[in-house]
């Protein structure tokens, strides 16, 4: 037998785990099996196929033009050099704007790609989308406050929730996506002081970037942790510097998460 087919696979009942014994989740963004096989061996705990291919893979400007198929083809590519983590992978713009079309959609990454969860931005206007992918089987993760999916309705990357008005407004969707289903809760670009808030109302796991260090983890993507980025954003930092490689930096991620000293409060924002 085989070392891989004796790792255990971790799910969506040991991530909460984490959160109950206070143990901050590790996730990082990968696109293709080597990253994949990089991440399980420095122990990353969750794995985001994330349509953030689209700018650092593909070369787009924004994630707007990923499709399904691009999804789909990086998904299962990923999932081939996985065993240990977690498997989730985003729903690309425009296809889950029916409860038919989600539901069809999340199958295919679920049956043709292997993901075990799947990612959808969006408010509460998603609940009736989020409440039947949970009736279906299918685990969730909503996405929260800068999506980048919006960014011409949204103005560009902005943080998201500093008015009153509107960080109630977060922390009602959030609550609403949570009671429809949602198995998790992604708070992005958000004042810490906020993402606090939700955090400490909701059930399941909150997952930050740029949100804070009360998150209950953190997620960056793999291109800004290895300094691959022209510009990278202020919430992300550069682990490679002073590792020897690819993985240890990827460990180097994963215990400064665990360890609580990332992100530190220049990775934040106020409100």
């Amino acid at each position: 037998m085989s070392v891989h087919s004796q790792t255990k696979r971790l799910t969506l009942r040991d991530l909460q785990g984490l959160c109950d014994r206070q143990e901050p989740i590790a996730s990082l963004t990968a696109y293709d099996a080597t990253q994949a096989r990089l991440m399980d061996a420095a122990g990353v705990d969750l794995v985001l196929v994330g349509d953030s291919l689209g700018m650092v893979v593909l070369g787009h400007e924004t994630t707007l033009p990923v499709t399904m198929d691009d999804m789909i083809y990086h998904t299962r590519a990923v999932a081939r050099g996985l065993r240990r983590a977690l498997l989730m992978a985003d729903m690309p713009f425009m296809s889950y704007v029916s409860v038919d079309q989600a539901l069809h959609n999340a199958a295919r990454l679920m049956q043709e790609g292997g993901a075990q969860m799947v990612k959808l931005e969006g408010d509460a206007q998603q609940v009736a989308v989020v409440t039947a992918m949970s009736h279906h089987g299918i685990p969730v993760c909503a996405h929260l406050g800068l999506r980048p999916q919006s960014v011409h309705k949204l103005g560009g990357y902005r943080v998201q929730g500093r008015e009153a008005e509107a960080a109630q407004r977060m922390i009602k969707d959030a609550m609403a996506l949570q009671e429809a289903g949602a198995d998790m809760l992604l708070l992005e670009c958000v004042p810490s002081t906020l993402a606090a808030e939700i955090r400490a109302m909701a059930r399941i796991p909150v997952i930050g970037i740029g949100a804070g260090a009360q998150c209950d983890g953190q997620i960056l993507v793999v291109q800004d942790i290895l300094g691959m980025t022209d510009h990278a954003p202020r919430f992300a930092k550069n682990f490679l510097t002073g590792q020897t490689g690819v993985q240890a930096a990827m460990a180097a991620f994963v215990q400064a998460v665990k360890s609580g000293s990332f992100p530190a409060a220049e990775h934040s924002f106020l409100s």
